[in-house]
């Protein structure tokens, strides 16, 4: 993959079920604790460092962000440093909270 990939909520949500990618959420942290889909990692400049140690560059990484904008920047820098296959979610987490609210946490 050269570029990220745009994914629907749907076919993200299946994703999550099926622990077949990483969500990562790169919202403001105030957003982040007021409600995130649920074992999303927050992806900020403060933890982009763990989390390139902690993370397989084969395996498949979904972007979150408010509106699905901001989040296909990310996509496609991941995709820069070497990640393999990186998804955009459309809609983001406003999307995500609309079709799935059973599947959002708040801090």
């Amino acid at each position: 993959m050269e570029q990220f990939e745009k994914l629907a909520p749907s076919e993200a949500y299946q994703h999550w079920i099926d622990g077949t990618a990483i969500l990562v959420d790169v919202r403001d942290p105030q957003s982040f604790r007021a409600g995130h889909a649920s074992g999303a990692y927050h992806l900020t400049n403060e933890t982009l460092s763990t989390f390139l140690e902690q993370t397989d560059y084969e395996q498949t990484i979904m972007v979150m962000c408010y509106h699905g904008h901001s989040s296909q920047g990310a996509a496609q820098y991941l995709i820069n440093i070497g990640f393999e296959s990186v998804y955009s979610i459309n809609g983001g987490f406003e999307a995500w909270l609309r079709e799935y609210p059973q599947a959002v946490t708040a801090l």
